[in-house]
């Protein structure tokens, strides 16, 4: 009988839990951001680590010396940083790098990454990528041999997970396997015991309607949700939908949700077309909070609404104008490794 971290006891932490660390890729890539945006990015990036890294350890993913040199520079005044070799093709570590697992030991599951339903043949090369961050924890590794990104889930740490249907029952998957089948994966890997499922995700989103942009825990039954008030925008109906589905919906004890709404930002486009802004890619650090802001006039109400979800930490705006040109901000671009 094959061993899965839920025989062991082990379960998927919810983010606000302890952490020993945040792993990140630093950008490099001029596919994603090209021309001046890379450097916007870097920017981005520096404040991210900066804030992070007062509460946890940063662990930094660099290609080579010449990527750790740069980095250093560009780091003004870091905190707890390390750096580790381990070459990347993008900077969508939530999506490649292995989910931790925890209960009386630390246990990493690493899932197929396919970049996104076969969206991006280069960027599947970040499958091993993710393999590698893996084998270099150390942790006992467990492979469900199924694909799934890191994005397209979130856990209240006690065995409720949302996600959406657009993705997880997405063909481009896990053809065949079906609803039951991904559940009974998602309870044997990552100890979900009951899973509620929206519908679809925002506009402009290129990985099928992943959660991190739509709905997150941010405590026991309490959920942040995004919300668009315009009823000529395409997200308007999208977003009530699954506001209903989660008023109508349970934890694994019972509990009916608490839901905030979260704001959705101005519309923003490039050239090949929208861009899924969204105030809900926010991450949870352990002294902080950092949030994704985009230059409008609902990053305030944002930053502020997160904020009295987590008066314990510091919450901070981080603007990701640039850094959502490459389909998704700062809650794509980090992973955490829970504290035992």
């Amino acid at each position: 009988m094959k061993t899965t971290p839920s025989s062991l006891g082990l379960r998927m932490p919810a983010e606000w839990e302890k952490h020993d660390a945040t792993w990140i890729s630093w950008p490099k890539d001029p596919g994603t951001f090209p021309g001046d945006l890379l450097s916007k990015v870097e920017f981005a990036y520096s404040r991210m680590v900066m804030t992070l890294s007062q509460g946890e350890e940063v662990r930094i993913l660099v290609n080579d010396g010449t990527c750790e040199s740069r980095v250093k520079s560009i780091l003004t005044e870091p905190g707890d940083v390390t750096f580790h070799k381990i070459k990347t093709i993008d900077v969508w570590v939530r999506d490649y790098a292995p989910i931790y697992v925890k209960g009386n030991e630390l246990g990493v599951t690493k899932w197929s990454f396919n970049a996104w339903g076969e969206k991006y043949e280069y960027l599947k090369l970040d499958d091993e990528s993710g393999h590698m961050i893996a084998v270099s924890t150390g942790l006992h590794l467990f492979e469900p041999g199924l694909v799934l990104e890191g994005g397209s889930i979130d856990v209240d740490g006690d065995g409720t997970l949302i996600t959406t249907k657009q993705c997880l029952l997405n063909p481009n998957r896990n053809p065949g396997l079906g609803r039951e089948g991904i559940e009974r994966a998602l309870a044997e890997y990552l100890g979900a015991k009951r899973v509620v499922w929206l519908d679809s995700g925002i506009e402009g989103d290129d990985t099928d309607g992943h959660i991190d942009d739509v709905a997150r825990f941010v405590a026991p039954a309490k959920i942040a949700i995004a919300m668009e008030t315009n009823p000529e925008d395409l997200n308007h109906a999208v977003l009530d939908r699954n506001r209903l589905i989660l008023q109508e919906s349970k934890d694994v004890k019972g509990r009916r949700f608490e839901l905030t709404s979260l704001p959705m930002p101005k519309r923003i486009d490039s050239p090949d077309g929208r861009l899924p802004a969204s105030h809900a890619n926010f991450y949870i650090g352990n002294s902080s909070v950092i949030v994704p802001t985009f230059g409008g006039k609902s990053d305030a109400e944002a930053v502020e609404t997160i904020g009295d979800l987590f008066p314990t930490r510091e919450v901070v705006g981080v603007d990701c104008r640039a850094l959502v040109y490459g389909l998704g901000t700062l809650h794509c671009v980090t992973q955490q490794v829970p504290a035992l």
